[in-house]
């Protein structure tokens, strides 16, 4: 049986059409003395601690149950409805990921009532439109920090009561009769916790009423409510869950997602991305899941939790490699190592069937070098999952190389998100898998320049897709909502790949992707972002910038030329690197960041890097004049999303006398 044909029949009591409330109480039945949460010591001042959960030795994980969490879960959910949640009723949570994110989180759900999730970056001004466009009721804030943000801007919201997941004693809103910690939250529950009333409460929801609203993370204008159903999120994990279960056609050796599987957690949970995949299938499958204390402490965190699995952005999986290429490079001996492993691991990963002396290299470089990476990562790494972005090939394949194999898929907020991801054992680099189960697709080609793909066998075009994880909407925006779905899609365009009949519109995804014949996708862009040259030629900057991801001279890329006659770039240099290189050639550069990205020896050392890029792109790809710029793209500047995708407008108008530059005598 063919594999695509082994997902689609796989069965397994994970699997089920149910809310999200009777998803976790299934699990936790299942699971119950399985580890579900693990939690770092020393980091938060949790109000649930002491009267609930002991605490954990400060950088020590301490584990709770499913029975436990289960337990908790409950007693908030009473503890809410005591509140006067009532099924439908919006509540925020402004939160970093945190055990505590999620237990609110089902609770919430469990009360019957719908998540809108607030990042915890968001300006007041955004923190009020996060609240007021669904008209929360109510609204979980982590701390007394982010407490402040939501009371500066109460009196134009219309909130019923504060939960505050850290204590607030001291705090002059402790004394309010509206603003409640966690621990007096679970207080509550416990006292009106009735298991039978609870129950009615889980299952009240049709699969078609809301359980979450999420914010677009707004690369351009106000973010758009995406109203996601129980149905959406539901069959979502079905659909993941079918693709990496551990089925009878797979061998043993192929690794898998199940109740054996341990994950660190460090995305943003109120980003659909680590909402869906790091959080509802890994519970519903019954793994364990350890909260990160940042992304700034993840080798420490993977060390200590030993996970088999992981999600991230492409952004922090270039920043662990800039770390572990940074650690194996402290000397000219330790770097000539580390570059002749990962060029065998790379040829071995390249060859079918590898010969007996590349396998002798390949078992020495994993010796001398990939088993100390895959140890500082805890030693038990099988699987790591990429979205929210695209990745680099290069750098997937090195990844591969290292024996940390890396699954890159694709979706949306709107698709709840999975469209399409790798499949164990049928990984192919460089592309984002092939549909889920039950999403249908179509290429909408009129989109594409179709004479700048004509090497692409396949279709190439704007991506359609529709499935029962894909949403109905926008909240409170019809217009928005029209706009983004079409019934007219022609027989020549359309490419289903699922069984049975069609039904309903399709989603226009507004990104451009590769259907090869193989039925894997390729991103090639977002629609909206790819340039079209004055010359007529039109350019992805995707692929263009992801050539330069494993450099070490370069930290960030973005592209520009749309309008223009030709491609330009503007480039963040690896500040560390060139001042290490000028020290090395003797070059005194100019302390001010700005000056030294002025500076025509540093220009002509990243022009070097640049022509490397060059010389593997079609003439018109190629760019022709770039400007380093002193700052990098991060999200406490706003030039990236919480997602870490860039906000190519925000960095355009950041930049513009750089771009100016660059085309001023064009």
């Amino acid at each position: 049986m063919h594999w695509r044909d082994a997902e689609r029949e796989y069965e397994d009591e994970v699997i089920d059409e149910t809310t999200l409330g009777r998803m976790f109480e299934a699990s936790a039945e299942r699971n119950a003395n399985r580890a579900a949460q693990r939690y770092k010591g020393g980091i938060y001042d949790r109000s649930l601690t002491d009267s609930v959960l002991p605490a954990a030795t400060p950088g020590e994980f301490r584990t709770i149950s499913y029975a436990e969490m289960r337990d908790i879960v409950r007693r908030l959910a009473a503890g809410f409805r005591d509140l006067g949640v009532e099924r439908g009723d919006r509540i925020g949570i402004f939160a970093n990921t945190r055990m505590e994110w999620a237990q609110c989180d089902f609770a919430l759900l469990g009360a019957g009532a719908v998540v809108t999730t607030v990042y915890t970056g968001s300006s007041e001004e955004k923190v009020e439109y996060l609240l007021d466009d669904p008209d929360a009721n109510g609204v979980v804030v982590e701390n007394r920090e982010l407490l402040e943000r939501v009371l500066a801007v109460e009196d134009s919201l219309d909130l019923e009561f504060i939960v505050s997941i850290d204590d607030l004693e001291g705090h002059d809103a402790a004394e309010r009769d509206d603003v409640f910690t966690l621990a007096d939250l679970y207080e509550r529950g416990d006292e009106a916790f009735d298991l039978e009333t609870y129950q009615t409460w889980v299952d009240a929801p049709a699969m078609d009423d809301l359980a979450s609203l999420i914010y677009t993370s707004g690369t351009t204008g106000k973010p758009k409510g995406v109203r996601l159903t129980h149905r959406n999120f539901r069959s979502n994990v079905n659909q993941v869950h079918r693709r990496f279960a551990p089925r009878p056609d797979r061998d043993d050796d192929v690794p898998t997602l199940d109740e054996t599987s341990r994950a660190v957690s460090y995305l943003p949970l109120a980003h659909v991305f680590e909402r869906t995949a790091g959080h509802f299938v890994l519970f519903a499958t019954g793994a364990s899941v350890a909260y990160a204390e940042s992304p700034d402490t993840l080798q420490e965190d993977f060390s200590l939790v030993e996970p088999t699995t992981a999600t991230s952005v492409p952004r922090v999986y270039e920043k662990i490699y800039d770390r572990i290429r940074e650690q194996a490079s402290e000397s000219p001996a330790k770097k000539r190592i580390f570059e002749w492993a990962t060029d065998v691991g790379v040829a071995y990963q390249e060859t079918d069937e590898p010969g007996p002396l590349l396998r002798a290299k390949r078992t020495l470089a994993d010796k001398l070098v990939f088993s100390t990476v895959r140890e500082a990562l805890g030693g038990n790494i099988e699987l790591l999952i990429s979205g929210g972005g695209s990745l680099s090939p290069e750098l997937c394949q090195l990844y591969h190389a290292m024996g940390l194999p890396i699954h890159e898929g694709y979706g949306l907020t709107e698709t709840s998100p999975v469209i399409s991801v790798n499949p164990p054992g049928e990984v192919k680099i460089g592309t984002i898998g092939p549909p889920v189960v039950d999403v249908e697709i179509a290429i909408d080609e009129s989109v594409a320049d179709q004479a700048a793909f004509a090497d692409d066998p396949g279709e190439v075009g704007e991506l359609l897709v529709r499935g029962p994880n894909v949403t109905r909407g926008y909240w409170n925006k019809p217009g928005a909502t029209d706009r983004s779905f079409t019934d007219d899609i022609g027989e020549s365009e359309a490419t289903v790949m699922a069984d049975g009949e069609a039904s309903g519109q399709w989603f226009r995804t507004g990104d451009v992707v590769h259907r090869r014949p193989d039925d894997y996708l390729e991103f090639r862009d977002r629609a909206k972002q790819i340039l079209v040259l004055s010359t007529g030629k039109n350019v992805a900057p995707a692929p263009i910038e992801d050539r330069f991801v494993s450099s070490e001279v370069v930290e960030q890329c973005m592209v520009v030329g749309d309008g223009e006659k030709f491609v330009g770039a503007l480039i963040v240099p690896n500040t560390a690197h060139v001042r290490e290189w000028a020290d090395r050639e003797g070059i005194d550069l100019p302390d001010d960041p700005e000056a030294m990205c002025d500076d025509e020896r540093v220009r002509e050392y990243i022009q070097r890097e640049v022509d490397r890029v060059n010389e593997g792109l079609d003439g018109y790809e190629r760019i022709k004049r770039f400007e380093l710029v002193p700052q990098e793209f991060t999200e406490e500047n706003e030039l990236l999303t919480p997602t870490m995708k860039k906000k190519r407008r925000a960095i355009l108008d950041r930049f513009a006398d750089r771009v100016d530059r660059i085309y001023e005598d064009a």
